[in-house]
């Protein structure tokens, strides 16, 4: 991208120091992000973000969101006596203008874009992300998320929905529900396709039950990361976890969210588009570090009712994820990237065969966040 707009972007945050370096940062599969690096040894370097909008459609609400959740962990940590905050929590740079944590730039003349909304935050220094899931990552990841939730337990404002009803169950199943009748790419025939939805209905009723019991009150939902990925934390270098990063999705759900999310894809021996479903199969010592650390940090403020139906949580993101793959093979492959014609399919058929494996693994799920509670 342009530096002198980059840096024009940059100017309009009251950050401290002066740029003498914008390149790219990562590569984000979402956000475009760049590395701000300051002339001054005493000043520190930046985060600068575009927010992708297309994602995201109220960046006020993200940002907002953001700024209660952040500053609230703030205040925590301040009133714990937290040595070094800025390196614990990811802090923002409000705009000269307005006093905002975006700014808005408009599309330049002649080049046919729309809008972008920018953001700058402090840059985290010697620290890393992680790639791998191990049980020792897992394990650090429970915790990380459990603390991120026990932090949040008692937020005194109410948080915007950032992608509507993105974990709702009766959502995603009534969206599968509407392009079967309609079979625009004509696949609802196929043999494989009816004998997935027979397993799919088959279970509806029990995978519905979080908004069931939140209706009925007995379930709350609270502030979760909804992302709760092993590579959206950040570590020092001696592995200790410094803080919790990639906030948009950061709203009210189901703690389900968040623990369920992790270990769909932690937990899974191989990747989510594996043909060979022979090799699908669901990762025990994953999911026993993941809930030793969860449970650890995030048992003071969970209700019997959010322990109890950790394994249908564990459950319920792959049954989920196959349902969203098989809309969308349905629909004739609009959302995910497809490298061949049957890849949608083949996902769905992994999460399904992920889900089996995991039914077969309650008795001893349950029977180990049992013997953590004694």
């Amino acid at each position: 991208m342009n530096q002198e707009l980059l840096s024009s972007i940059v100017g309009r945050f009251a950050y401290e120091g002066t740029v003498s370096e914008i390149k790219p940062l990562g590569e984000g599969l979402i956000n475009d992000t760049y590395k701000v690096k300051t002339a001054e040894p005493d000043k520190p370097d930046y985060v600068l973000q575009r927010v992708n909008h297309n994602v995201f459609p109220d960046v006020d609400m993200v940002m907002r969101n953001i700024d209660a959740v952040t500053s609230h962990i703030r205040a925590k940590l301040a009133a714990q006596g937290t040595p070094d905050i800025d390196r614990r929590v990811l802090r923002f740079i409000p705009a000269k203008a307005d006093g905002k944590l975006y700014v808005k730039e408009l599309p330049q003349k002649g080049d046919g874009g729309s809008e972008s909304y920018w953001r700058l935050m402090v840059f985290i220094d010697d620290a890393i992300t992680k790639q791998a899931v191990d049980p020792d990552s897992s394990r650090a990841a429970g915790l990380a998320f459990g603390n991120f939730q026990a932090m949040l337990a008692d937020i005194p404002v109410q948080l915007g929905e950032t992608i509507k009803d993105f974990h709702n169950m009766e959502f995603r199943l009534e969206q599968l529900r509407e392009v079967v009748k309609r079979d625009p790419a004509g696949r609802v025939k196929e043999e494989r396709v009816q004998n997935m939805l027979a397993e799919i209905e088959k279970r509806a009723e029990e995978m519905c039950k979080a908004e069931r019991m939140g209706r009925e009150g007995t379930l709350p939902k609270r502030v979760c990361h909804c992302d709760t990925k092993v590579n959206n934390m950040m570590f020092d270098k001696q592995d200790n976890v410094l803080c919790v990063i990639d906030l948009d999705t950061v709203m009210p759900n189901f703690i389900f969210s968040d623990y369920g999310d992790f270990l769909r894809t932690g937990a899974n021996r191989v990747a989510e588009d594996c043909p060979d479903m022979d090799k699908v199969e669901f990762r025990m010592d994953i999911f026993k570090a993941f809930t030793e650390g969860y449970l650890e940090s995030a048992r003071s403020f969970l209700l019997p009712v959010e322990i109890e139906n950790l394994p249908y949580a564990t459950a319920l993101f792959p049954y989920m994820q196959c349902v969203r793959f098989l809309w969308d093979y349905l629909s004739g492959d609009k959302y995910w990237k497809c490298q061949y014609p049957d890849h949608n399919f083949v996902r769905a058929n992994n999460q399904l065969h992920l889900l089996l494996s995991i039914e077969r693994h309650y008795p001893e799920m349950k029977e180990f966040i049992n013997s953590k509670l004694k």
